[in-house]
């Protein structure tokens, strides 16, 4: 059986993969992209409140991630 990653994981490897970069950015580039840092933060702290995710609607309507209790269904 095939296992697919879920939408739960396939946003925190985003969020993760996010933050990793912007600190590159912020090393390499300049130091004004720590706020990309800042921002990934404020959405997960604000989405562990609120359940709106920006990322987990694009993440499942366009590449088609499913929840793991959709995933658990089929």
């Amino acid at each position: 059986m095939k296992k697919s990653m879920s939408l739960e994981h396939a946003v925190e490897a985003f969020a993760g993969f996010m933050i990793l970069l912007s600190v590159a950015l912020t090393y390499f580039v300049n130091p004004a992209w720590m706020w990309l840092t800042v921002f990934v933060g404020v959405n997960l702290f604000q989405q562990s409140f609120t359940g709106f995710c920006p990322a987990a609607i694009i993440l499942k309507k366009v590449f088609g991630f499913r929840t793991e209790a959709e995933l658990a269904t089929h």
